[in-house]
């Protein structure tokens, strides 16, 4: 199954954005938008980025009672957008609702159910009070997602191999905490792999940002990426 690369915007500023944009143009097809970011520009922002021609994939990560979740999927729908995250631990009947509104809006959007933060590991979980390990609360909703009609998950990619073995085939598997082979370092994720590594275990889409963003030359970081993925 091929992988492909999504650069995650995560910057202060459309100004800071628009070089590495720029840069990007030609040289890769997805870009993640986050909360920052839309919350600083709103919908325009992303009509913007998707007018240079990029896919947008839309991290809201909505999180509400079924109807306000329902209403937003409806009121984004219409945006420019292939991918939009909500939160699987708001349970099925949210993401139920969520799907029906997304049918209706925009039937081509894919909806990605999100498990557990990647910034979060099994003491982090504890601290909320879900006492299984991290592994087994994403096994756990992720199941729920695609029994609720997800067709499109967000977790580590450590619990990719997992996944691949117990969810329908046609689901999409999008993994941040993603660091290229010469990055030591990981930030604040605590659950990371190589892009390489990751497209082996069976992700459709590593997300990646600071590697990207931060690189003196953002195309051919993104270029290095693409290689080490094929």
């Amino acid at each position: 199954m091929p992988c492909d690369l999504i650069l995650a915007l995560d910057v202060p500023t459309r100004e800071e954005a628009a070089p590495v944009l720029r840069h990007l143009r030609g040289n890769l097809r997805w870009v993640k938008i986050g909360l920052q970011m839309f919350t600083a520009y709103g919908p325009n922002y992303v009509r913007e980025v998707a007018g240079m021609g990029f896919n947008i994939f839309l991290d809201l990560k909505l999180h509400d009672i079924p109807n306000t979740v329902a209403k937003a999927v409806e009121s984004l729908g219409p945006l420019p957008i292939q991918m939009l995250t909500l939160h699987t631990a708001g349970g099925g009947e949210m993401m139920r609702a969520a799907k029906e509104a997304q049918q209706k809006s925009n039937p081509n959007l894919l909806l990605l159910g999100v498990t557990v933060l990647t910034s979060m590991d099994s003491k982090g979980l504890n601290e909320i009070g879900v006492t299984s390990a991290a592994a087994d609360q994403v096994a756990r909703l992720g199941k729920l997602a695609a029994d609720s009609g997800l067709r499109g998950l967000v977790c580590s990619p450590l619990e990719v191999a997992m996944l691949r073995q117990n969810l329908p085939a046609e689901m999409q598997l999008i993994t941040p905490g993603i660091r290229p082979a010469s990055e030591a370092g990981s930030d604040d994720q605590k659950r990371v792999m190589t892009p390489a590594d990751a497209a082996r275990a069976g992700s459709s889409y590593i997300v990646v940002g600071r590697p990207i963003l931060k690189a003196a030359d953002p195309a051919a970081a993104a270029k290095s990426i693409l290689s080490e993925l094929a």
